[in-house]
């Protein structure tokens, strides 16, 4: 006689081999809400600078304050999910967001720019690592795909920031930074309902390699190299995103004299084009590896980067879509590429890489933003051309995943 599983055991067993989507998009929604309004903050700098007489330095200096925040939390957050998985902190961190947005749009001062970029940036560091963590328990294996899909959501925030910035903030000033808040209490809702989703589904956070695919067990040494290696890849990606993602309009208004407006929807391009570089990296990755997609998407993007600072105007446009395009299909597969690194420490590795990357980034603002004020902007494109050659260390990465020859054919799980 056959024995009947409870509802609960087989529901989870489904889950475990199935690709949620729905709550792939979920996270991915939420992901855009979050970093949409990160980005607003980068976007009216223009603005910030003219209402409060800021030099290139101190808007590096809210940048760095920002990502610090988001950055030194981040590994810690995941570090202590991994023990004790916080549902339900993913709502409590858009929170932490929706004050920041609040802040800024009443900030009297400098130092009030600081306090609500310190604000925004520690509802990221709660974000990230819990919101990975749900993407690849909703992967059914299908690991790059997932987190391709939840970086997607947040590249297109983050293109959505400087567009809806330019229609509205700029035109009508700095309070109305404050209808923002509707974007961060859409994202509470929508992160409540995945809390409870997650809070039901914890045993996926224990989940199999699919199979036919055999991952490389290496030494604590080359452990270290390796992540040595990544971390090398980060700084030179975002090191180079800081000079784009923080100063590409300075450059296009100094350089093209564009209107704020007209240098907005150029940075606008660009951050569309990461969206969709973003979508195309992780399911590339599960199918020819990750190491490929690393070494081609950082290195292959270089000579792109070196045209940049030498092209007209027309040029410029076509030629940041495709750096955003290329650099974009990396990040998904480096934090892939290292969750099978160091198996069983998802929250801890997407805290450490998604902080070490805010960092880089804040990092990179604030020096390239001293580096603006004592030679020139354009200067600054100049230099942050090399950046991507440093892409070549990828060659030294292990190849994780060795597929035998015997095994049985990699079978993709349904969708929903």
């Amino acid at each position: 006689m056959k024995t009947v599983q409870p509802q609960q055991a087989v529901a989870a067993n489904t889950a475990g081999t199935t690709t949620s989507f729905k709550v792939l998009g979920g996270i991915s929604v939420a992901h855009m809400m979050n970093d949409m309004i990160q980005s607003v903050l980068l976007a009216i700098y223009p603005m910030l600078k003219g209402t409060f007489d800021l030099s290139f330095a101190q808007i590096g200096l809210i940048t760095l304050t920002y990502q610090l925040a988001a950055s030194l939390l981040q590994p810690w957050v995941g570090l202590y999910t991994d023990k004790r998985p916080l549902p339900f902190s993913l709502a409590i961190g858009m929170g932490f967001t929706l004050t920041g947005l609040l802040l800024l749009s009443v900030a009297p001062s400098y130092l009030y720019l600081l306090l609500a970029a310190v604000l925004v940036g520690t509802g990221s560091s709660i974000f990230h690592p819990e919101a990975s963590r749900v993407a690849r328990m909703a992967s059914g294996n299908r690991h790059g795909l997932a987190q391709s899909l939840f970086q997607v959501g947040g590249n297109v925030g983050s293109a959505l920031g400087p567009l809806l910035a330019a229609l509205l903030i700029i035109p009508h000033g700095q309070g109305s930074v404050a209808w923002f808040s509707l974007a961060a209490l859409i994202g509470m809702v929508v992160l409540f309902q995945i809390g409870r989703w997650y809070a039901g589904n914890q045993a996926l956070l224990t989940r199999k390699p699919r199979k036919g695919v055999d991952l490389a067990v290496l030494s604590r040494r080359r452990v270290l190299i390796t992540l040595g290696l990544l971390g090398m890849l980060i700084f030179s990606k975002y090191f180079y995103l800081a000079s784009l993602s923080s100063y590409f309009t300075f450059y296009l208004i100094e350089r093209f004299a564009l209107s704020v407006q007209s240098a907005q929807l150029y940075l606008f391009l660009f951050l569309a084009s990461v969206a969709v570089g973003t979508v195309a990296g992780g399911p590339i990755g599960d199918r020819i590896g990750r190491k490929v997609v690393i070494w081609g998407s950082i290195l292959g993007v270089a000579p792109f980067t070196l045209l940049l600072p030498h092209a007209d105007l027309f040029w410029t446009g076509v030629l940041v879509v495709i750096i955003g395009l290329v650099l974009a299909s990396a990040f998904s597969a480096i934090v892939v590429y290292a969750q099978e690194l160091v198996p069983g420490r998802v929250g801890l590795i997407a805290g450490l890489f998604f902080g070490f990357a805010f960092g880089m980034g804040g990092i990179g603002a604030a020096v390239l933003g001293y580096l603006a004020d004592t030679t020139s902007i354009v200067f600054v494109y100049q230099l942050c051309a090399f950046l991507p050659l440093l892409g070549i260390v990828a060659l030294w990465l292990p190849d994780l995943e060795r597929r035998t020859r015997q095994a049985t054919p990699v079978t993709e799980p349904s969708t929903e």
